[in-house]
């Protein structure tokens, strides 16, 4: 029997990872693709190369180019301030400064092509509609939309058999989330969330205060764990 493979775009953070490790239990062959597009929290990628290996994947690509070219996020352009020490419900009222243009589109982009390449029947996704932002490129109408560039701008898709976007997390709660990476053990001191780069702390530190480590801290208060990275002084995690 032919070992199914999964494409899985990888982070280095908590969804990501949960992702990653659960199309493993499911049987995959697991392709990692991660990215260093200029972002200021380049911590992300070590996260990911350790991620990638702790769960034994066929390949793992990290893909450069550069988006600070064009800034126009607060991940890519350093003169634009990162949100924080925002409530919950102050987080959910907009789209925050903290997405970056077109981001999956780009990233969904080159899984395809990946994909196709290695004869992956699936690319898998960690993005969520529930928490936090309500991102534009995470939606479920946006992935559908993909779904159907998938089946039309491929070979394979033409041929009638075309390659799935799968993403468990899609419409999970962060808690649900982390009950879920840990059904799978995910390793979460080798994650990443913080949108800063953790300094010039040995190990890195998480700052706390911006939006996706409250969102992280909140989670895993609410399920009565401790999350198991560590966190500037200032900051009680």
């Amino acid at each position: 029997m032919t070992t199914k493979k999964a494409v899985v775009l990888l982070s280095g953070g908590l969804d990501s990872s949960t992702v990653l490790f659960r199309a493993k239990a499911l049987g995959y062959a697991c392709y990692a693709l991660s990215f260093n597009y200029g972002q200021r929290h380049q911590q992300e990628l070590t996260s990911a190369i350790a991620i990638a290996a702790a769960a034994g994947v066929v390949q793992h690509h990290v893909i450069q180019f550069d988006l600070r070219l064009w800034g126009g996020s607060a991940l890519t352009d350093q003169t634009i301030d990162l949100p924080c020490d925002r409530d919950l419900n102050t987080m959910s009222q907009e789209i925050p400064v903290t997405y970056v243009p077109a981001r999956n589109t780009i990233f969904l982009s080159f899984a395809l092509a990946y994909a196709e390449a290695v004869h992956a029947q699936s690319v898998h996704i960690g993005v969520n509609a529930l928490d936090y932002s309500g991102y534009p490129d995470c939606r479920p109408d946006y992935i559908a939309a993909m779904a159907e560039v998938y089946r039309l701008g491929t070979k394979q898709g033409r041929e009638g058999n075309p390659i799935e976007i799968i993403c468990p997390l899609i419409d999970l709660h962060k808690t649900d989330i982390i009950r879920l990476g840990n059904e799978y053990g995910v390793p979460w001191e080798k994650t990443w969330s913080c949108y800063s780069d953790g300094g010039a702390h040995k190990p890195a530190r998480a700052c706390g205060r911006c939006d996706a480590c409250r969102l992280r801290l909140a989670a895993f208060a609410a399920l009565g764990l401790t999350d198991p990275l560590p966190y500037t002084p200032t900051h009680p995690a």
